[in-house]
């Protein structure tokens, strides 16, 4: 009895400190708290961000009572496990409010401390605590589609649709690929839905491996049909990722209980430019480009190209080199 309890004991006191390092990784934090973002986690690392509606903002917020440009946080290394965090109003109209006491000046925070910027509140987390892999671990969750562990479509819409807004005020380049698998339902009615799901999950590994960066969006938008939004990249360089998307999956051999499975995708890209003001705009463009994939032969990628006569149709100059078409022969 006395030995079971030792062991117990001992596999708690493990599995605190495990969590223990795990949180020395993470970065002090602002955590949203009730509303539209609860539970969402804005990370401080060092230097200086801003929070406001406009999009030239490190963070965006577009909710009542902020303004343009509304609270800088500073985040200051004071030790390798510790940093100093001190938030500043921006002269906002509504001011900013340290746990319901408006501020005037410079604050540093402390832990539990409760920021609030017109509808918007913020819960500090100070860098290596504990609460935070909760929190993480709920994000996560939320945002992540359960079989193949890419983003789902909530939220590659929601970050489509800001980072469309935020190409449209700094003209950085923007580029979405969106992708179907070619004749899925007959793969499933040939060989069963968890051959279906052996492919998905398969086809989610692939592509992480094909070239994809931290900073790009992976997303599982429904069914057999996925996203990759591309921030900073040029409708050149999208393309050539999509032809290598494309590539891959074609190369592999797909085995399902000693069977090899018939497996390609066809592929549609698109990039911010004049005529795209949403998320929903730019979903449209690729949209149309992917369906061209699909009506001409499968197994290739299309770009999405205005009417003739237009100025914004892509052109040699975005890397096209004068096609808009690239499949497998």
């Amino acid at each position: 009895m006395g030995d079971d309890s030792t062991v117990v004991l001992t596999d708690i006191k493990a599995a605190l400190q495990s969590t223990e390092e795990e949180a020395k990784s993470k970065s002090a934090c602002l955590l949203a708290i009730g509303g539209e973002l609860n539970g969402t986690i804005f990370d401080l690392k060092p230097g200086v961000i801003t929070f406001g509606r406009s999009v030239e903002n490190t963070f965006a917020l577009e909710f009542q009572g902020i303004s343009r440009r509304h609270l800088q946080v500073t985040t200051q290394a004071i030790s390798e496990n510790s940093v100093a965090v001190t938030i500043e109003d921006l002269g906002s109209r509504n001011g900013t409010f340290l746990n319901n006491t408006k501020i005037s000046g410079p604050v540093q925070l402390r832990k539990g401390d409760v920021v609030k910027l017109g509808a918007v509140a913020f819960k500090y987390l100070p860098q290596g605590d504990p609460e935070r892999l909760t929190y993480d671990k709920i994000k996560k969750e939320a945002v992540t589609d359960g079989l193949t562990k890419c983003y789902n479509k909530a939220y590659f819409n929601q970050t489509c649709d800001s980072l469309v807004k935020k190409s449209k005020v700094t003209g950085t380049p923007l580029t979405l690929i969106l992708f179907d698998l070619d004749h899925f339902k007959k793969l499933n009615d040939n060989y069963g839905h968890d051959a279906g799901d052996f492919v998905l999950k398969e086809i989610s590994d692939l592509v992480r491996n094909a070239g994809i960066r931290e900073c790009d969006i992976f997303a599982r938008y429904g069914g057999e049909e996925f996203c990759i939004l591309l921030p900073n990249t040029n409708l050149k360089n999208g393309f050539q990722i999509a032809e290598r998307v494309r590539a891959t999956i074609a190369a592999h051999d797909f085995i399902y209980s000693d069977k090899k499975l018939p497996v390609t995708a066809s592929l549609g890209v698109a990039d911010y430019r004049q005529g795209v003001n949403t998320g929903v705009d730019l979903f449209k463009r690729v949209d149309m480009a992917l369906y061209k994939s699909k009506n001409g032969g499968r197994n290739q990628v299309n770009f999405y190209k205005d009417e003739p006569g237009t100025s914004s149709a892509p052109n040699a100059s975005d890397g096209t080199d004068g096609t808009n078409q690239s499949s497998a022969k």
